[in-house]
């Protein structure tokens, strides 16, 4: 099956330690949180992986080469030229999903046990052309979803943001995104034709006439490795988790 690791961003939030590498090879634990990503989706089935580069690519591509891609077959979708946020990253690797078949995008700071398995199961009877990962957690940011789990209403608390995707007679739920979710290939032809957009918004913008779901994942290891604070909690969590 195939996967995208979205792996290009600058991680400005864990300098200095990205002045010197990317994100996506500062350590967690035993693995570098590309390499946790990597065995993470190869375990459930994910073997054909596209991954974008942008910020010390080159290192990334080197890494990789090293540890023969850990017994993946990947590409790269190369973004050196210009970062092109994740709904650009996801439509420039768009040819790369021409099996006709569903694909996981994860992001490669995310570190938990969730099934991977599970939720492309459940995606796959869902009717949904994406099905993102959330939970009950804090967050500057929410996704909200109504007693069907579809797409409603993003908000950013800090800001006093919100907008609405569709009006619900019953109020919806708050969740935090996960990073990680399962698109259907019928919803590409949608993207926005910008060449950089953020994934959410297309999701916004998708969900007042087609099914955004969500999936809430309840496992009990899951960390954010996005910033300084979070790093050590992500080690420690990647070291209980056999991959």
């Amino acid at each position: 099956m195939k996967a995208m690791i979205l792996a290009a961003g600058l991680g400005t939030r864990l300098q200095p330690l990205t002045n010197i590498k990317p994100k996506a090879l500062l350590q967690a634990g035993p693995y570098t949180l590309l390499e946790f990503a990597i065995r993470k989706l190869k375990k459930h089935g994910f073997n054909q992986l596209i991954i974008n580069v942008h910020h010390f690519a080159d290192m990334i591509m080197e890494y990789l080469s090293a540890n023969d891609n850990f017994g993946c077959s990947i590409v790269f979708s190369d973004e050196r030229e210009k970062l092109l946020d994740t709904g650009g990253g996801i439509r420039k690797a768009a040819y790369f999903f021409d099996d006709g078949n569903p694909f996981l995008v994860y992001n490669a700071d995310i570190v938990g046990d969730i099934d991977l398995t599970r939720l492309y199961d459940f995606h796959l009877f869902s009717g949904n052309l994406a099905t993102l990962v959330v939970r009950r957690r804090e967050s500057s940011r929410y996704l909200l979803f109504d007693e069907l789990l579809q797409l409603t209403e993003w908000q950013n608390i800090e800001k006093g943001l919100r907008k609405i995707v569709r009006f619900t007679e019953n109020p919806p739920q708050p969740f935090a995104f996960s990073g990680i979710h399962v698109i259907s290939p019928e919803l590409l032809p949608l993207l926005d034709n910008r060449e950089v957009f953020s994934i959410i918004e297309a999701y916004l913008e998708i969900g007042k006439s087609h099914r955004i779901g969500g999936y809430i994942d309840e496992s009990d290891l899951f960390a954010d490795a996005g910033k300084l604070k979070s790093l050590k909690e992500a080690g420690d969590i990647a070291s209980k988790i056999i991959l």
